[in-house]
């Protein structure tokens, strides 16, 4: 976002405040911590904020920092403060180049002056006594001690400096990887990640580093930013293999991923209504109050923009899919690539959202004609829903059989195997290449409607204007009719068109053309919307 202040600066008076910053940063770039020379570097140099704008940074000198052009313009981020403790982290990779690895734990503590010293304790009368002595505090901490009901190990919690942390690379030898960055970012921005990072010592040793094996990037991501002390769970005398089996489970056996889109979607819906309820508040409205737009959620919320947006489509998408009303949802994968159900939720995002959801906020009151039923979001939410179940109506229920899947299906048809019709017509219609392709159809056949009608084309709200009974005819008859063409059960185009993955233009060639790009016949004719319907 461009600075109000900095335009307003004569020649004269920008070149007062690049030597001014010079000086208080002693002749470095924020960034890359390297020398700037004002005469060699003039005009390379810029000045901008520490903290954006966008989040809430002020428009002042307290705000500014001088940094080379290069340095600033290839961030890889915004803020100027964590954008500098990413550069630390690239020159630290690119030291341990030459020894072919990248950081861990270790080489983080290593840069900050941790890891240099054993913990003094002692174990007895069910606590954990220790003091830090090398840090000029003889303080006597006690915290108890307590055993773990599943492992059986005996295990304690306590805030402990970073310069009596070591990682151990024997239980844990995995670098740091990329998503550090993101880390970063979101402990910068005062969120709390949950997870504490795990660590052992051995009680025979009366003097002993606690060795993180668990929780690195998290524990680094705050070293990085400056933080002395972690909270840390200690296991005393716990048994390594157990240790190392576990962690390798964790990324192998467990596969320990990220929520799943639509457990986002879900999250993303309970914040909405959080922003809802915060907004009418923290403007003196009542509960029942929704006499505001999506965009003054988004002006409200400053430097929330991006977030506030994803909210308000996530609880759109959340509303429909969680309906219970919704049809197709029986048919719907929602944690990936599975064997039982056609659909994948990602197909469903990729589709029906990307196609029929309009991207941007609106300007109308949340409760505009609410009452009436004619509320933009709340017509394109039944709309989108209506579709679905239309959808799951003429090509799923009674059809698609769950007992048999959807695995290796094609394999399975060139080895000799037989299918339902019903079965193998719904696994085929799923693919979503091919849910690409008819989708965009029956939003083309709506916006027939329209133009028939001398109607402005809605373009991205097609599905926030109401369609007539007659629209919603023409789409299920187009589906019977599609969903009644001789490929989706012809069991010799296995090995062809169905026997890889193809891409949507693929698809859209062979309903427009009747052939595949590479000439292949698989249509007796091109698709042709207005027979499709009749």
């Amino acid at each position: 976002m461009a600075s109000l202040f900095l335009n307003r600066l004569s020649s004269e008076d920008r070149q007062v405040l690049e030597i001014k910053l010079h000086r208080i940063q002693g002749g470095n770039c924020f960034i890359c911590e390297q020398a700037i020379d004002l005469q060699v570097h003039k005009g390379a140099v810029d000045i901008d904020h520490v903290v954006p704008l966008k989040l809430g940074g002020k428009d002042d000198e307290d705000n500014f920092a001088l940094a080379h052009a290069s340095c600033n313009r290839s961030k890889q981020a915004s803020n100027l403060k964590v954008a500098r403790v990413l550069q630390r982290f690239a020159r630290l990779k690119e030291a341990l180049e030459p020894e072919n690895r990248s950081p861990n734990l270790g080489d983080i503590l290593k840069q900050v002056g941790g890891g240099c010293h054993e913990l003094g304790f002692n174990l007895a009368d069910g606590g954990f006594t220790y003091s830090l002595s090398e840090l000029g505090n003889n303080t006597l901490f006690n915290v108890p001690v307590y055993e773990d009901e599943m492992s059986g190990f005996r295990y304690f919690f306590a805030r402990i400096p970073i310069e009596y942390l070591a990682h151990d690379n024997h239980i844990n030898p995995r670098s740091i990887g990329p998503n550090i960055s993101k880390l970063i970012e979101e402990f910068y921005q005062k969120r709390p990640q949950l997870h504490v990072p795990l660590g052992w010592i051995r009680s025979d040793d009366n003097k002993c580093a606690i060795h993180i094996f668990d929780g690195q990037h998290k524990a680094a991501a705050q070293i990085m930013l400056g933080a002395r002390y972690l909270p840390v769970r200690v296991f005393i005398d716990p048994d390594p293999d157990t240790l190392i089996t576990t962690n390798t489970n964790a990324g192998t056996t467990l596969k320990q991923v990220a929520f799943d889109k639509s457990v986002q979607r879900h999250l993303g819906s309970s914040l909405y209504h959080d922003r809802i309820a915060r907004f009418q508040k923290e403007t003196g409205r009542s509960e029942d109050d929704l006499g505001f737009s999506e965009r003054d959620l988004v002006n409200h919320f400053k430097g929330q923009s991006r977030e506030i947006k994803r909210y308000i489509l996530d609880a759109l998408r959340d509303g429909v899919i969680s309906d219970p009303d919704n049809k197709l949802r029986d048919y719907i994968d929602f944690g990936g690539r599975g064997k039982e159900r056609p659909l994948s939720y990602s197909t469903i995002e990729k589709t029906f959202y990307s196609f029929f959801v309009y991207q941007e906020v609106l300007e109308t009151p949340i409760n505009f004609h609410l009452e009436e039923g004619s509320n933009p979001r709340q017509l394109e939410r039944e709309q989108i829903l209506r579709l679905m179940n239309l959808a799951a109506e003429e090509v799923y229920v009674d059809k698609f059989d769950p007992e048999i899947g959807t695995d290796k299906i094609e394999n399975r048809l060139q080895n000799g195997e037989s299918f339902n019709h019903d079965h193998l017509r719904a696994f085929r219609m799923s693919k979503e290449e091919i849910v690409y392709n008819w989708l965009q159809y029956s939003g083309q056949i709506a916006r027939q409607y329209f133009i028939m009608q001398d109607r402005p084309d809605p373009q991205g709200r097609l599905f926030q204007y109401p369609f007539p009974e007659q629209v919603w005819e023409n789409m299920r008859k187009f589906l019977q009719n599609l969903a009644s063409l001789p490929l989706w059960v012809n069991s010799d185009l296995s090995a062809t068109v169905f026997g890889g993955k193809q891409n949507n233009s693929f698809w859209k060639t062979v309903f427009e053309t009747g052939r595949t790009p590479q000439g292949m016949e698989v249509l007796v004719r091109p698709l042709n919307l207005i027979e499709m319907i009749k």
